[in-house]
């Protein structure tokens, strides 16, 4: 049986080649999946025209349906996104809104699109908030037809208004690492799980 597959929305504000945090913790969720049998991919978002907008193709060269079609070929899909005045990245906010539109999209057998995909979080920052955005995420994921698996939220909150991120620490925390291990084990978990046993249509 072929094995699952992942893909890291990376949310950051910034396009390539800029340093970014959460692409770091992305890739370090995608590698935790590795042990389990999972293949990763990742998209960071900002280098791509993706288009605000509620629908699967926003049309006059929207680059979302690109996106899309890895999201439907995934088995588990991480969000990750720095917070910002607390609350998710705008582009981790598109990225739901562009979701939204899988509300009114159903496969073969009638169920949701994302039916039986599984979501994680990842969440890096220099100021309070990684429950909030763990939860908002989380939250607009499930909605759409995603599962979420125990300990779903993997994250690291530096001091709040100091300069340090994620990226200039020597090493990461054992607290982070942990989390990032225990979201991968259930995600490939709970991926093998939908797998074997999808969801009954509607």
């Amino acid at each position: 049986m072929p094995g699952l597959n992942a893909l890291a929305l990376v949310c950051t504000l910034k396009p390539s080649p800029a340093a970014s945090s959460s692409e770091l913790i992305a890739r370090q969720v995608l590698g935790a999946l590795e042990p389990h049998g999972v293949q990763g991919r990742l998209v960071r978002v900002a280098d791509h025209d993706v288009r605000f907008g509620v629908s699967t193709d926003e049309g006059d060269g929207d680059e979302w349906p690109h996106i899309r079609d890895q999201v439907l070929a995934a088995d588990i899909v991480v969000i990750s996104t720095p917070i910002w005045m607390g609350q998710p990245a705008s582009v981790a906010k598109m990225v739901m809104e562009r979701l939204d539109a899988e509300l009114s999209e159903t496969d073969e057998d009638g169920r949701p699109s994302m039916s039986g995909k599984v979501a994680l979080v990842a969440v890096v920052g220099n100021e309070d908030g990684a429950h909030h955005v763990v939860a908002e995420c989380l939250q607009a994921l499930n909605d759409v037809g995603f599962s979420v698996p125990a300990q779903a939220g993997a994250y690291w909150v530096g001091e709040a208004m100091q300069s340090t991120d994620y990226r200039d620490l020597d090493e990461t925390p054992e607290t982070t690492h942990s989390t990032i291990t225990t979201a991968a084990a259930g995600a490939a978990h709970l991926a093998t799980l939908l797998r074997d046993a999808p969801y009954p249509p509607p």
